[in-house]
């Protein structure tokens, strides 16, 4: 196990540095001169000049790259050219909000995929209905589900706010993001609850599972205490990629719902080219999904010591 960790951490740290490299690449060759941004279109030559040079945009791009690293290991991602803020600030003010939206929509996710899992294992009257329209909602693109969500739920029935994060109040709170991260959670419950329910299959149809069986246990008995250990496995590997994804793929999401997390700071950011505010977004976001997929890999082999 201890080297499993070894290994795992290691290669965490590979794709942490392939990432770095990948996004200072993108930000040398993307069109645009930051220099520029920095000053406004209006700037002359001169400042524009004297900027780069401040910026340290001429040095060697080894020299570029090792400043990038060590600011980024330090938390300094430089000056957003939009807010004219230090991104880490605007980070700060952005990450919990996407944290609280992802892990309220990763909550749902897993009840809605233990449910899809286990109706069908178990035979529920109306599983089928369940599991469909569960299916119909993962294969629609987010911002149609969205929009659809804020049609039926606001503008019709007036159940729930349509946008932003609330008014600090608990219950105004909740009442924001149940929407938008029931929106976020729909897909990756359909893949997290297809995997657990062949994982609930299979072991279901196992000899050992049959000898409980005759002993006089009851299937959900039998579910609980003999099949769930077995079978999750697949769909705990699967958990952590698809929160992964959700903190990858929450920027339609944030900007449907005006919700003032990460992914809509990003999608500000683009059009103006601020180049800060999207390497850093990047950096954090592929840092998460790199973290949470390690994590879900030795939760995984805790769970199966077999896979080490």
């Amino acid at each position: 196990m201890v080297r499993f960790l070894l290994r795992r951490l290691g290669s965490l740290v590979v794709v942490l540095l392939v990432l770095s490299v990948v996004v200072f690449v993108l930000q040398q060759v993307s069109p645009g001169d930051p220099a520029r941004a920095a000053l406004g279109a209006n700037a002359s030559r001169q400042a524009v000049a004297a900027e780069r040079v401040r910026l340290g945009l001429d040095d060697p791009l080894p020299v570029q790259f090792l400043r990038f690293v060590g600011n980024a290991l330090r938390g300094d991602f430089g000056t957003s050219f939009r807010t004219h803020r230090p991104v880490a600030t605007d980070l700060a003010t952005a990450l919990p909000a996407t944290v609280e939206l992802v892990l309220a929509a990763f909550v749902i996710a897993l009840v809605l995929a233990g449910v899809f899992a286990a109706s069908a294992a178990l035979s529920w009257p109306l599983s089928g209905l369940y599991r469909g329209a569960l299916l119909i909602g993962a294969t629609a693109p987010p911002f149609l589900l969205a929009l659809g969500g804020i049609i039926l739920l606001y503008a019709q029935l007036g159940w729930l706010p349509a946008s932003g994060r609330g008014d600090g109040g608990i219950g105004s709170e909740l009442s924001h993001l149940v929407l938008p991260a029931t929106v976020l959670a729909i897909a990756p419950a359909l893949a997290i609850g297809r995997i657990l329910r062949a994982g609930l299959e299979s072991t279901l149809a196992a000899d050992h599972i049959r000898t409980a069986r005759s002993k006089g246990l009851g299937r959900a008995g039998v579910l609980a205490h003999h099949v769930a250990r077995n079978a999750v496995g697949p769909a705990l590997s699967m958990a952590g990629l698809q929160l992964g994804f959700m903190f990858a793929g929450d920027v339609v999401v944030e900007q449907v719902f005006s919700w003032p997390g990460m992914g809509n700071y990003l999608a500000n950011s683009i059009p103006v080219s601020d180049f800060p505010a999207i390497a850093a977004v990047t950096l954090v976001l592929g840092a998460v999904y790199v973290v949470v997929n390690t994590i879900a890999d030795v939760l995984q082999t805790a769970a199966d010591p077999r896979l080490a």
